[in-house]
């Protein structure tokens, strides 16, 4: 019996679940590799060496497809980062939230990819805006009890976990592209401290530059 023969049997005996699987990771590598707009369901269903019914037939269409992938690889990178961002002081919490996501990047580059290309869809440009919406509203959480045990405004919490989190989310970009000489770990520990000495250093009301000067001369 060939090689062929073999493979071909193997593919015959996925259920339908582990079907659903397999396309969704030939079709997360296509998309990461070439983006939503150039990627067809045919070369899906033939790296994944099935028909495109098949394809159809699980996912409807490519937008079904991409959707599909796209809220996995959310699901996961919110998990990794609810879990770290659970244990320990709030520094820690910081700190594991940035080391998990940059951790995801080097982990999973193709679900990053995948989330973070440019898409002419709306269910694809949905997929990083969901994870830092997601991300930014827990790590508002953990700011939220920490302004109000510092005296601060709990509602500003918000606008500085959305400042953070998309802090975080340049700097993967930054890392994948061109900073692989840094460790994951060593990155997050400089962004956790520039992020966390800013915060200790807040005033409960911000003003701009030059105000007080100018109050005083008024004054």
């Amino acid at each position: 019996m060939g090689r062929f023969e073999v493979n071909l049997k193997k593919k015959q005996r996925l259920t339908g679940a582990e079907r659903r699987v397999q396309l969704m990771e030939v079709g997360r590598a296509v998309f990461a590799s070439k983006g939503y707009e150039a990627t067809s369901i045919e070369e899906v269903a033939q790296q994944a060496g099935v028909s495109k019914p098949i394809v159809y037939e699980h996912f409807g269409a490519k937008e079904g497809l991409y959707a599909a992938i796209v809220d996995r690889e959310m699901e996961d990178l919110v998990a990794r980062v609810s879990l770290r961002i659970a244990q320990g002081s709030p520094r820690e919490r910081f700190e594991g939230a940035v080391l998990a996501f940059l951790d995801y990047v080097k982990e999973v580059p193709e679900g990053f990819a995948v989330l973070t290309r440019d898409s002419p869809t709306a269910v694809a440009r949905r997929g990083l805006t969901r994870v830092i919406d997601d991300l930014a509203h827990r790590v508002g959480e953990v700011f939220r009890s920490e302004f109000e045990r510092a005296g601060f405004s709990s509602k500003v919490a918000p606008i500085y976990a959305n400042a953070l989190v998309g802090m975080v989310t340049q700097v993967g970009h930054w890392w994948a592209a061109e900073g692989r000489a840094f460790s994951t770990e060593n990155v997050a520990r400089h962004v956790a401290a520039l992020g966390w000495m800013g915060l200790r250093h807040l005033p409960k009301e911000p003003t701009a530059p030059g105000a007080k000067r100018e109050a005083k001369r008024r004054g």
